[in-house]
């Protein structure tokens, strides 16, 4: 496991990781989603009378009542509604199992505050918690001397990435840095639980860190992956095998980042 992984895994479990990841990640619960009293009423209709356009109307909402594997495919060809009666009847008997109030109480549900992540470590940065001058163009943080950060939009970032370092993934870049000339490119990531897609976003950024990025006036490249969550919960689950299994990779928790970048 490299030094500074360990370091992340030892803060996760000796100390009050979750109370200080807070601060980086300052999740809230979502309000529910607000249904106006026509959609209601419109529901409400076709619940009474009409499988077909209760499926479509419920197929416009944000939130589908009902889990079912056979939804996706009807959302995205309206058409096949009409051409699949027992597949829509199904479906609809379920729905009427569960009853007006609660497929409408379904539909209400808050959106996941997963989906608030994404920019939070950004804005964090954005507080000069490193202690070091933010740049809000390229050209700026290029041609400024003395430990740095430079801080855009993801499609910025990745662009810059691309001029001066080679960068040539599709994936954006959420920490760029120069300290003690040595510049850091990084990828953030809170991965919540194990299973699919945070398993995916585990990978996406190990992509981040085998990416191969070209030395700037003859400054090293360093890539990294800011991860925070579930992988530095010691156990046998894949997330913290790799962690053990790769140690030429730098895997940082965002709480010991500052600590690593001032070490460089």
């Amino acid at each position: 496991m490299n030094e500074w992984t360990e370091r992340s895994v030892n803060f996760a479990n000796q100390r009050n990781y979750l109370d200080e990841l807070y601060k980086v990640y300052p999740i809230v619960p979502n309000e529910r989603r607000d249904l106006s009293k026509s959609t209601i009423t419109s529901l409400q209709k076709a619940f009474d009378r009409d499988n077909d356009e209760l499926v479509k109307k419920l197929l416009t909402l944000d939130v589908f009542p009902l889990k079912d594997s056979y939804v996706a495919y009807m959302k995205r060809d309206g058409e096949a509604i009409g051409r699949n009666p027992e597949t829509v009847n199904r479906i609809a008997g379920t729905l009427h199992q569960m009853g007006f109030e609660d497929m409408i109480d379904r539909c209400s549900q808050p959106k996941e505050t997963n989906r608030q992540i994404g920019p939070m470590f950004k804005t964090w940065i954005d507080k000069n918690v490193i202690g070091a001058s933010i740049y809000r163009t390229g050209k700026e943080f290029i041609e400024s001397s003395g430990n740095a950060i430079y801080s855009n939009s993801d499609a910025e970032m990745k662009k810059f990435c691309a001029e001066y370092f080679g960068y040539n993934r599709e994936k954006g870049i959420d920490f760029i840095a120069r300290f003690n000339d040595i510049y850091v490119v990084g990828e953030s990531k809170f991965l919540t639980d194990f299973g699919g897609h945070q398993n995916a976003q585990f990978a996406d950024a190990l992509s981040t860190i085998k990416s191969e990025f070209i030395s700037v006036d003859g400054k090293k490249v360093i890539p990294i992956a800011i991860l925070d969550g579930i992988l530095y919960i010691k156990g046998k689950n894949k997330m913290h095998k790799y962690l053990i299994d790769h140690p030429e990779e730098i895997i940082i928790s965002s709480l010991i980042l500052r600590e690593f970048l001032y070490s460089l």
